[in-house]
């Protein structure tokens, strides 16, 4: 020792900015720590803040990334220079290991070079080994890493063929345009989209291959994308044009202004298709169906919208494509509704949410009841009392219509048998039983129609089987194998809605049919115009072609009930010109069995109307 001490240097000394980590550790003579040179030396930034947040040293590396001498950058406040306190959740994390309560943090930042460049790097913050060394900061630059992984996600977020966005970017961004802060601070809050494939293409594809159609869809995918861009012109973007998969394409208006903003996009996809495509000298011309969707963006979700535009692309297409279509929410009601009409008909049999209504059927000659019709209603639990028309069709195509039918056939028969025990001194009335050509085909009709007579008592003559006109027609095979069996048995077999068909007569005499059932359009054509039933003649082609149907089916020994009768002037004509029965308002709507039991105590003694109840 010298006697002299030798302190720190003075304050102002260690500010002159050519003082190095070396200088400082000389000048309170001491020796590094172990790791400091290894510190100084390493390819990785990297350095050492004080529990308090402060750079303490810093290596020549970490200098070179922020574009500053490592030396200036003591004093400095660490999160700053590597953006650590830009987002709540890192900051806290990063106080939190300043602290001594957690152990690590690791985050991406993008870091602004005093040369005007980005670089993106990784900072890793971690605690030195000794409890006064304070925290490391290493940072390492990712800048080519961020940049193969952006290549990557183009690639994955694009299509190869026509290099659109593809289904998954698609997605992403129509996510992201729903979500609540994309349009409650600023936009026009709605969002619309045009969904779109293209008519004639797997043709295309099929004939002239692949390579042709891969062109094909770049051509197209061109030209939409040439149509967004003029969409686009004067607003803040241009819709987002994708391909979703296979001829199917997708243009999203983000802040769209409304239906109209839609529909003219969408005409001008229709044109810009429409016009033919040369490719490799050759030329080709395709359409596009559209589906056009426009609605608020609050709650609306991706799924939904999609589900929208699919269904609106549906209704185009079976419109007769090469248009677009609006999003009808009224129409997608009646859809929505078939589906669950649909989708409930097997198990609301089993529930017995069915009954049944009868119709008479009025002799026209002494205005008695002889027959009825069977007609079936729905109680539905949701949509309340639901006739054949709404639901008939869905049964026919699901097969529920086989259950069901049986089911008709057995309680309109035991319906039969109780009135006929229920008044002795009446002649029976028959029941009239509307059957579809898949009860045919996908049941064995002859045995049910046995087992059910068997069961209830009814004499096969008292049961009448009602097929349409278009089915019984040119029946060939199991349908016309099965109307001659069950002829046989005595069961009559009538055509409903006739007229309306082939009308071809002469093969009629070839079928077991015993009743014409004249369809209502032909009574409806009887109507008298001016003040009173009375007061005009009906039409006179009307009349005509009528009575020429119904001499014709007496020639051939058949009977002629008449459909939907509602004057009496109808009535009167019909009877005139030999109708045998009639059936309609004019004599009651479908009612329950017990106004029919009614009706049956009191039959008229004379010629007359049954009257409407």
């Amino acid at each position: 020792m010298s006697g002299t001490s030798e302190g720190p240097a003075p304050a102002a000394d260690l500010d002159r900015g050519a003082v190095t980590e070396s200088d400082i550790y000389a000048a309170v003579g001491a020796e590094p720590p172990p790791y400091r040179s290894v510190f100084a030396a390493a390819p990785l930034a990297m350095a050492v803040v004080d529990r308090e947040g402060l750079v303490v040293t810093a290596n020549d590396g970490f200098g070179a990334l922020l574009g500053s001498p490592a030396a200036a950058l003591v004093g400095r406040i660490g999160a700053d220079l590597v953006d650590l306190s830009s987002d709540a959740r890192t900051w806290h994390a990063y106080r939190e290991v300043l602290r001594g309560r957690e152990a690590r943090l690791r985050c991406t930042r993008r870091l602004k070079h005093p040369d005007g460049q980005s670089v993106w790097v990784q900072v890793t913050v971690t605690p030195l080994p000794g409890p006064e060394d304070g925290i490391l900061l290493s940072v390492t630059d990712i800048s080519a890493q961020r940049e193969l992984q952006g290549r990557l996600r183009h690639l994955q977020m694009h299509d190869p063929v026509t290099r659109l966005p593809n289904r998954t970017l698609f997605f992403e961004r129509l996510t992201a345009a729903l979500e609540a802060g994309s349009y409650e601070e600023s936009g026009t809050g709605r969002i619309g989209l045009c969904y779109l494939d293209l008519d004639g293409f797997k043709a295309i594809n099929d004939t002239l291959g692949h390579r042709v159609g891969d062109r094909l869809l770049a051509a197209v995918a061109e030209r939409l994308t040439r149509c967004a861009d003029e969409a686009g012109y004067a607003r803040a973007s241009a819709p987002l044009v994708a391909r979703l998969g296979g001829d199917e394409f997708a243009l999203l208006v983000e802040d769209s202004t409304g239906t109209d903003q839609l529909a003219d996009l969408a005409e001008s996809v229709l044109k810009a298709v429409q016009a033919p495509f040369d490719l490799a000298g050759q030329r080709l011309s395709v359409s596009a169906s559209i589906g056009v969707v426009e609605r608020h963006a609050a709650g609306t979700t991706p799924t939904a919208l999609m589900q929208a535009a699919d269904t609106t692309l549906y209704w185009a297409k079976a419109d007769g494509k090469d248009r677009w279509t609006l999003f009808d929410p009224e129409r997608n009601a009646h859809r929505m509704t078939r589906q669950a009409l649909a989708s409930t008909l097997r198990p609301a049999i089993e529930r017995g949410e069915f009954v049944l209504e009868y119709q008479p059927l009025v002799g026209m000659e002494d205005g008695r009841v002889n027959g009825v019709e069977a007609l079936i209603r729905w109680n539905h639990p949701q949509f309340g009392v639901l006739t054949p028309n709404r639901f008939i069709g869905l049964a026919e195509e699901d097969g529920s219509i086989v259950p069901l039918g049986r089911w008709i056939l057995v309680t309109a028969c035991r319906q039969a048998r109780r009135w006929q025990l229920d008044h002795p001194d009446e002649p029976p009335l028959f029941v009239s039983v509307n059957v579809a050509v898949r009860q045919v085909w996908d049941s064995d009709l002859v045995a049910d129609v046995a087992q059910t007579l068997a069961e209830t008592g009814l004499a096969p003559h008292l049961l009448q089987l009602e097929l349409t006109e278009s089915a019984v027609m040119g029946s060939a095979g199991r349908p016309l194998q099965a109307l001659q069996a069950l002829s046989e048995m005595g069961v009559r077999i009538a055509i409903d809605d006739f007229g309306t068909g082939y009308s071809n007569l002469a093969y009629l005499s070839r079928l077991p049919v015993s009743v014409l059932k004249l369809d209502g359009s032909f009574v409806r054509g009887f109507q008298y115009e001016g003040r009173s039933d009375e007061a005009a003649p009906p039409n006179p082609a009307d009349e005509v072609v009528v009575e020429a149907m119904i001499q014709l089916a007496h020639r051939l020994g058949l009977t002629v009930t008449a459909e939907c009768v509602e004057t009496s002037a109808q009535a009167t004509r019909l009877r005139s010109i030999g109708c045998d029965t009639g059936q309609g308002w004019l004599y009651s709507r479908p009612v329950s069995p017990d106004r029919i039991s009614e009706l049956m105590g009191n039959q008229p003694s004379e010629t007359s109307a049954v009257g409407n109840p």
